[in-house]
Parts: C-alpha cells; structure tokens; sequence
C-alpha cells in the first residue's frame, strides 16, 4: 500500500480559545502556526485549521446503522487499540456523544468500530478503526 498523504482541512469555530482547549487539550493535536483569526492542529498526521467565524446553520443527518449521523463531519481512521484507548480517555474525559462508541455493521463487510462526537463550536468529528483496515473500501 502507498504511503498515505495528510490531508489539510479548514473549518469555521466560534471561538478560538475554546478550539485550542478542545483540539490540543482534550484531543491531544500539537498546535502549529496561529494568529488572531486561525490555528493550526496537527490531527493524527493531518493539518486542520480552525478559522474564526460566525456561528454555523444546523447540520443534516443521515441515517446509518439505526443511527443519525451527523453531516458533514470529519475524523480519522485509527489503529483498533488506539481507538478503542482514544474512546475510553473521551469518556473519562466526560465528552458528550453524539453516537457513543459502537462497533458498526458487525459481521459485515466493512465492519468498524465508530463514535461521533462535537467540537465546542458544533463541528462533528468521527473516529472510527477497522479490524481489518484493507475493508476500508470494501463493498
């Protein structure tokens, strides 16, 4: 398999101060550059950007495995240990779930490990990790 390229996401909080403590407190991400209107995160490998503006419209939800999903979202796959030690620190943590963690379509093609949870300005994420990580576009 190719090495795996980082993406870089830029996405809009309400504020900043709440982003840091979210994103490299809770989550652990190392801060990059910032200035008064944006940080940089580093997201597992990835570059994410919180940029500073006005409060967002309400999400779409899609249904999924009996739940509703969030849309948009964003997140990364993991290893499933580190999932699975990512999942029980949130929870010690007190984070509020949007879907707490599951395994989803057990016994299936695709089967994962899956949690939604929301930044302080709205944003949903998802963390998810496969046993198998070849099923990651599996059909």
């Amino acid at each position: 398999m190719k090495e795996l390229a980082p993406f870089h996401l830029a996405f809009p909080v309400h504020d900043l101060a709440a982003a840091r403590q979210f994103y490299g407190g809770l989550l652990g991400c190392p801060e990059g550059r910032a200035s008064a209107e944006w940080i940089d995160f580093d997201l597992f490998g990835h570059q994410i950007v919180t940029h500073l503006a006005p409060a967002k419209a309400p999400d779409h939800h899609n249904p999924v495995d009996g739940h509703d999903v969030p849309v948009p979202h964003f997140g990364v796959v993991l290893g499933w240990d580190d999932f699975h030690s990512f999942a029980a620190r949130l929870k010690a943590e007190g984070v509020k779930f949007v879907i707490e963690p599951y395994i989803r379509f057990a016994g299936l093609v695709g089967e994962q490990a899956t949690m939604f949870f929301r930044d302080p300005s709205g944003n949903a994420l998802e963390f998810k990790a496969f046993k198998d990580r070849s099923q990651l576009f599996a059909k």
